[in-house]
């Protein structure tokens, strides 16, 4: 049994996660305020603390180290009405372990607590400050999606790990290693930035590694490349399943062994710099045709976030529309959108995700010139891929699934499965099945997204996923 402090003045939830920790076991006492909070940690610390941000003439995360004076190894879980990064940074550079963002579901709070006291002996590192991180405002949301988005920059941030970013063009990948770079000690240093697949074949080598003079035809002088560049920073490398093979070999060797090599150099080079990767390509897939390095992928992939696409994000499309609104208005009017336009950006399907929204939302604001936004102010829709360059993927993808299935099928045949009956009932588990785990991958673990993302109920979702 521990002992769980819970810091809020809302009755109804002090009550209400009293009752959800009490049932599981813990002994559970609820305070109204910091000093009430800070009373009862004198007493008798505890093992864990909910503590709510908005309190009554104090904010509970700057409070935080007052709480870890009086309780230093209780676990601390934040609690907020108003998710966002700023709050998930400031929560995790104040020594809280996680934080809830309101209103949550109850078996959220019984997971998180269950984590929190787990890893309440890990020892902690004090976090930087970083004041120097405006430029990560550009990323809005308040849906669950993003909230557990900002929970991995929050917590990667602080450290020199490798980032793999993963998700959809347009869902905002290099805002996440921007703010990731804002938010992390090397902050002072440089955000370098530089797109794989935009990059020569020929020239991508001393693009990256720099080159001596001599190297080539035409290299007059040594010239640095784009990690020398980001020397005490970060190096962002999108598209990363674009790079050649060849490329890949020297970047693991870059990476694994601290220094690089430019062309035609004979000596190496320390190399100082956090490397933030992303692509839109499923790597797994690309290692198993033999397009990406299996060594390189793990090297990369030491903290992993997804990005959820924009569909998985719909309570942030109005949020989204009125940020890029507000920056594009040239006056100090900034214009609205009408209740009709709203459910038309609601029910749009975004391919293009948030770039796309973006640029729909200025075309709009260009046409509706300074008036209220309508329907009849956005650019034809895109289509969701039906047609243009995409259409021809989509079939593709289409065409793989389909022989998949004809050739899953002729295995049940073979081994009985269809004399049983149980064909059709197989195949439709499976399929559900990885439909609902992939659904939640993409909404960033968080299922309550993943369920409006698939258009069923979490009990639904559930059951598929087998409890």
């Amino acid at each position: 049994m521990s002992r769980i402090l819970i810091i809020d003045d809302e009755p109804a939830i002090g009550w209400t996660l009293g009752e959800l920790l009490t049932d599981e076991g813990h002994s559970v006492e609820v305070a109204a305020s910091v000093e009430q909070g800070l009373e009862s940690c004198g007493h008798r610390p505890p093992e864990a603390m909910l503590l709510d941000v908005r309190l009554p003439g104090r904010d509970g995360i700057a409070a935080i180290p007052e709480f870890r004076a009086l309780a230093p190894e209780a676990a601390v879980v934040v609690m907020t009405a108003f998710g966002d990064l700023d709050t998930a940074v400031r929560a995790v550079n104040a020594g809280a372990c996680d934080y809830l963002v309101k209103p949550f579901d109850l078996e959220s709070v019984s997971r998180v607590v269950a984590h929190a006291l787990a890893d309440r002996r890990r020892p902690r590192e004090d976090h930087p400050g970083t004041a120097a991180a405006a430029d990560a405002g550009t990323l809005v949301g308040t849906s669950p999606a993003m909230q557990q988005v900002f929970k991995q920059i929050s917590l990667a941030a602080p450290t020199d790990l490798p980032v793999l970013i993963e998700g959809e063009t347009g869902t905002g990948k290099e805002l996440v290693a921007r703010a990731i770079h804002a938010h992390g000690p090397r902050h002072r240093g440089p955000f370098v930035a530089t797109s794989l697949a935009a990059l020569a074949a020929g020239v991508i080598e001393s693009e990256l590694f720099g080159h001596v003079r001599g190297a080539f035809t035409g290299a007059s002088g040594d010239r640095p490349g784009l990690l020398a560049s980001a020397a005490g920073g970060t190096i962002f490398l999108d598209e990363i399943g674009d790079a050649p093979l060849d490329i890949q070999v020297k970047l693991l060797r870059a990476l694994e062994n601290r220094e690089s090599t430019a062309v035609g150099a004979t000596k190496t080079q320390p190399l100082d710099v956090r490397v933030i990767a992303a692509t839109n390509r499923d790597l797994q897939a690309a290692i198993a045709a033999g397009a990406f390095r299996e060594d390189l992928y793990h090297r990369l992939h030491v903290f992993p976030i997804r990005l959820p696409p924009l569909a998985a994000r719909g309570d942030d499309i109005d949020l989204l529309a009125r940020h890029f609104l507000a920056r594009h208005a040239t006056g100090s009017r900034i214009p609205t959108i009408s209740d009709e336009l709203s459910a038309v950006l609601r029910a749009r399907p975004w391919p293009g995700n948030v770039r796309e929204l973006k640029h729909a939302v200025e075309y709009a604001a260009v046409v509706a010139r300074g008036g209220t936004l309508r329907p009849e102010h956005l650019p034809a829709a895109s289509g969701g891929g039906a047609t243009g360059p995409d259409s021809a993927a989509d079939a593709e993808v289409d065409d793989r699934v389909a022989a998949a299935v004809r050739a899953w099928v002729k295995v049940r045949l073979a081994d009985g499965a269809a004399a049983e009956g149980r064909l059709h009932a197989a195949l439709v588990h499976l399929v559900e099945a990885t439909l609902a785990a992939e659904a939640v991958a993409a909404a960033g673990g968080n299922r309550t997204a993943a369920a409006k993302l698939l258009g069923v109920d979490r009990a639904t979702l559930r059951s598929k996923l087998g409890g």
